[in-house]
């Protein structure tokens, strides 16, 4: 099977491609090992949502929830089992991408419990667990860059575990991130561990940040709020861009790991789906390209781009010194960034608890069936 031209473009210009999605049923059907094949896929992501979206649709998982309901499973032990076997799974069809990237791609994520958002040491804990259970060296932990986050990142790094952090919106919150990266590979070192095995991705959410400015902008109604819509999620990216070259290209702390292995943390588009049907559809992958980044998307977005996406080298590297300007017409105009960034996280770490919550439920009810049946 031949690859979609358009995906293999982006490809060949450095930006990985991720698709943001998981099931069994993709699994067991063999259409994830087909968009490997033909969509230039090389690693997967998850999150509570997209799990709540497939252990509630069609009948997969029901043989085996079944089976947990007999052992006596609970309601998390039960959740813990089938997502940590289709991230297992996953890692397995994955695993000649991981080979033939060295360790780069054929990354799959997992996500700890929202609920441990704002709790380090549990964060840390279940990353350990999460990674032990899947047992699979192109496993991900996933973790919230919440300022408690910030500490459980670089515990679990220490631990010589590869993390994919997630939520983050701010280029200050990212700077942390990159901080955080750096304080547990250094305590890796220093623990003994082979740092150049130490993977790290930093998802810096795109489509979200449109949709919550452009509503201010709209509220504001001016003709120069509207001529302001559609510009800050990608001069976020861009400025996010810019800090990734400053730590991992330019500053020295990073430069003094390099001889022992240490690998940059590569900057990861997520949330790339577009909202407004006024933008086009394929705005957060064609205008993000860069060498050494990730786009994870949604496969509807992966259709779009596969179908009519273009590659635009030019989008992302050297746009700086512009998106600054657009920040600061943002801030001019009545925009309180810092409030957008805070209202952001705090909606999106209420999202993930509300879809597990909605997770917890469901599988209640199944195992609850299985136990009556």
């Amino acid at each position: 099977m031949a690859q979609n031209a358009h995906l293999q473009e982006l490809s060949s210009a450095g930006v990985s491609v991720w698709l943001d999605d998981l099931s069994r049923e993709r699994i067991s059907s063999g259409n994830l090992a087909e968009l490997i094949e033909t969509k230039s896929v090389v690693g997967v992501t998850t999150n509570p949502s997209i799990f709540q979206a497939a252990l509630s649709a069609g009948d997969s998982y029901d043989p085996q929830v079944r089976e947990l309901a007999a052992q006596g499973a609970d309601v998390d032990a039960t959740i813990r089992t089938v997502t940590t076997d289709d991230v297992r799974n996953a890692c397995d069809i994955f695993t000649p991408v991981f080979e033939a990237s060295n360790g780069v791609d054929g990354r799959v994520s997992i996500e700890v419990d929202p609920r441990l958002a704002h709790d380090a040491d549990k964060t840390a804990a279940q990353a350990i667990e999460l990674w032990k259970i899947v047992d699979r060296p192109n496993l991900l932990i996933k973790i919230p860059a919440t300022e408690d986050g910030l500490p459980a990142i670089a515990k679990t790094l220490a631990e010589g575990i590869s993390v994919n952090v997630t939520l983050i919106f701010s280029v200050e919150r990212y700077r942390l991130v990159m901080g955080a990266y750096l304080d547990g590979i250094e305590a890796a070192k220093a623990a003994g561990h082979d740092i150049s095995k130490i993977h790290s991705v930093a998802s810096f959410f795109v489509s979200r940040v449109d949709t919550e400015i452009d509503k201010r902008l709209d509220a504001i109604g001016t003709p120069d709020a509207t001529a302001l819509k559609g510009k800050a999620a990608l001069a976020n990216a861009r400025l996010a861009y810019v800090a990734y070259q400053q730590v991992f290209e330019v500053e020295s702390r990073f430069q003094g790991l390099v001889s022992d292995g240490a690998l940059p943390q590569r900057p990861l588009w997520a949330s790339t789906g577009v909202k407004n049907p006024d933008y086009s559809d394929t705005l957060y992958v064609s205008d993000l390209v860069a060498p050494n980044t990730v786009n994870t998307m949604p496969e509807k977005t992966m259709d779009a781009f596969a179908d009519h996406g273009t590659v635009d080298t030019g989008s992302l590297v050297g746009r700086g010194p512009e998106s600054e300007e657009i920040f600061t017409a943002l801030s001019d105009i009545g925009i309180d960034l810092d409030d957008v960034f805070i209202t952001l996280e705090n909606e999106g770490v209420d999202k993930f608890e509300a879809s597990w919550g909605e997770l917890l439920e469901a599988t209640q009810k199944q195992l609850d069936q299985a136990s009556k049946g």
